[in-house]
């Protein structure tokens, strides 16, 4: 294997959804071993606040990547808040990219997006209804990191194969 890919799932999604298997699928293609953790219990703690419990999330792909980085190449991919706590585990282990579909720059109360200044990849709706399109090209600028704008929302349903595509093209450069 030439490294592990962690892909995590956004808020109120789950390990099977559509992009994260998508982008597991293509790992597994392009040779990299590959887990999708499951934060759906931690997304039901209302109590913890409006996006459930993101310490919890935050510690749990943590524990994984630092885990995964004792054994080689990791590689954090994530959608929305998926992308989020991705971006803010790689500030905390080594990881040779990231890939970050629909990422919250802003999620108050919790801090802006930053991420480690490694490879990344962004895939982002135009029409994004949560996030807007210009926040995210400013933050991905100074990075100079890859960024695919697509004619799609927030979900990126309409988008699955070019986030796909996108994936495997990071994953060859690295």
């Amino acid at each position: 294997m030439r490294g592990h890919c962690i892909l995590s799932h956004g808020f109120e999604s789950g390990p099977d959804a559509t992009k994260v298997t998508a982008l597991a699928a293509v790992a597994q293609r392009c040779g990299w071993s590959h887990e999708r953790p499951d934060y759906t219990d931690l997304d039901a703690r209302r109590e913890a606040g409006a996006l459930g419990d993101v310490p919890a999330r935050l510690q749990r792909l943590l524990e994984l990547a630092r885990a995964a980085a004792a054994d080689g190449p990791v590689l954090l991919a994530g959608s929305s808040l998926g992308a989020w706590i991705s971006a803010r585990v790689s500030l905390q282990v080594p990881v040779a990219g990231l890939f970050l579909l629909a990422p919250p720059v802003r999620m108050a109360p919790a801090p802006a997006l930053e991420a480690a200044q490694v490879p990344t990849s962004i895939v982002h709706g135009w029409d994004d209804e949560l996030i807007p399109a210009a926040e995210v090209v400013a933050w991905a600028q100074p990075r100079r990191a890859r960024l695919l704008l697509v004619d799609d929302t927030h979900r990126l349903a309409g988008h699955v194969a070019a986030s796909a595509e996108a994936f495997a093209a990071l994953l060859a450069d690295l």
